[in-house]
């Protein structure tokens, strides 16, 4: 049994974006929470506050909310939180795995839609224009997680030198 080819693109695509949001993950395996919270960079972000932004303003807003349309998605979005502060009290592991929940809504938003849907929600806030459809923002998130997954990398190597290896 062939798959349709929409299915095949579906598949390619979703490979992409789960090779680069296991690489957000792999390139901070084995750094402790000080090191998870510490600024490297001038701007002052933190690793742990970059994952905690790609799973609420990339993947909970892309997928969830604007395809998606689910009202507790679109909800969070109704308070100006900075999602690349992550509180003192919430642990790395939780945001890690908050990550991972994310993205796994996120999959079935995506499993469940066709790639030419319309998005169902677009927040006054933002003056862009949404994406004309569901394909245009899984590609805009792939673009978004392979570049953190790059500031990502710079960062652990000048924590620690590790650098990340790349197996195909």
């Amino acid at each position: 049994m062939s798959s349709s080819p929409e299915s095949s693109e579906v598949e390619t695509l979703l490979g992409y974006l789960n090779w680069k949001r296991r690489h957000v993950l792999d390139i901070l395996d084995g750094l402790d929470e000080a090191d998870l919270r510490r600024p490297v960079l001038p701007s002052a972000w933190t690793p742990v506050g970059l994952v905690h932004h790609l799973a609420l303003d990339v993947e909970r807003f892309w997928f969830r909310a604007v395809f998606g349309g689910d009202p507790e998605a679109v909800a969070s979005f109704a308070t100006s939180a900075d999602a690349w502060q992550v509180p003192a009290d919430l642990p790395a592991s939780e945001v890690f795995d908050l990550y991972r929940e994310e993205t796994a809504r996120a999959d079935k938003v995506i499993a469940s839609s066709g790639l030419d849907q319309a998005p169902r929600w677009w927040p006054d806030f933002r003056d862009d224009r949404p994406p004309r459809d569901l394909r245009s923002a899984i590609l805009h998130v792939i673009v978004e997680t392979a570049t953190h997954a790059g500031h990502l990398d710079a960062v652990r190597e000048l924590i620690d030198g590790k650098q990340f290896l790349v197996l195909d």
